[in-house]
């Protein structure tokens, strides 16, 4: 089973983690949020990259 990735969602958490990470009182939770950002990040730029794929292929 394909599940499509719902990029909203992941701008979502992305942008939570950030706010988090920014408030965090300790290096440690503040690392941790930040982790998390980019491993949104990550899977923000993958699913952008296989758009943009799609659309050469199909022009």
């Amino acid at each position: 089973m394909i599940r499509e990735t719902d990029v909203n969602y992941l701008l979502l958490r992305q942008q939570m983690s950030l706010i988090r990470a920014q408030y965090c009182p300790s290096k440690q939770g503040r690392a941790a949020y930040e982790g998390l950002a980019r491993g949104y990040g990550d899977r923000i730029d993958a699913y952008r990259r296989e758009n943009e794929a799609m659309t050469i292929r199909a022009h």
